[in-house]
């Protein structure tokens, strides 16, 4: 049977020349030279915004020789497309990219370009998400901005990590109290914070390595601690 691609939680900096290598590295594993770009978390920002998105990657996509497929699914309807569903097969990197990952994970449940996802991924595919894209794969969502409301839940491709991306930054943007929700994680989830232009990957979801230049943040568990560039640490 064959094993699923790779797949990587990111920090920050999709589309970036400081994450080209890493980005390159996720394309060469995969089946084919095509580069799946989804901006739904950004999906209810202005089309300026999703202009941007769209030609940060198209730019990544030139500097690492892959074809760009830039998906335009900004809301659930977009997502029960066949048409853009198709276009997912085969590729050889699949990313999902920064907004809200409330509205990621909510967009893609249950539709026919999640299915296509997973399917690829499980197929071989390496898939990554970045900032909110890496919240949404994992089995929740907290919602630090409403704290009188409940979270949501997430993608759960990755159902044992709770992400906290611009983790360098992050507690500086939230309230005490939101932080504190956040790193209350139920039982056999482990709180992970990447930092600003630094991934994890990982070929068995169980074995992580680090890439980028600044460092990934076990915060609880058997593995608890800080670790930097081409480190391993078991989060499972």
């Amino acid at each position: 049977m064959k094993r699923p691609g790779r797949i990587a939680l990111v920090g920050s900096g999709e589309y970036l020349p400081i994450m080209q290598e890493f980005e390159a590295s996720m394309l060469a594993l995969g089946p084919s030279r095509r580069y799946v770009q989804l901006a739904t978390a950004a999906g209810r920002e202005s089309s300026e915004r999703l202009a941007h998105w769209q030609r940060l990657g198209a730019e990544q996509a030139a500097r690492i020789g892959a074809e760009q497929i830039y998906l335009p699914v900004y809301t659930s309807e977009d997502a029960k497309r066949e048409d853009l569903a198709a276009q997912i097969e085969g590729a050889g990197l699949i990313y999902l990219s920064g907004g809200d990952p409330h509205y990621l994970a909510q967009t893609l449940i249950g539709t026919p370009v999640w299915e296509a996802i997973e399917r690829n991924w499980r197929a071989g595919t390496s898939l990554a998400g970045c900032s909110a894209g890496a919240m949404a794969l994992g089995p929740d969502i907290p919602n630090f901005r409403k704290m009188k409301s409940e979270g949501s839940a997430g993608l759960n491709l990755v159902p044992h990590i709770r992400t906290i991306p611009h983790y360098n930054k992050f507690f500086k943007w939230i309230p005490d109290s939101a932080a504190e929700l956040f790193l209350k994680a139920p039982e056999g989830i482990q709180i992970v914070g990447i930092d600003e232009d630094t991934a994890i990957f990982s070929d068995d979801l169980s074995t992580w390595i680090v890439a980028g230049v600044g460092g990934v943040h076990v915060l609880n568990g058997d593995h608890s601690g800080k670790y930097g560039q081409d480190s391993s640490v078991v989060i499972e």
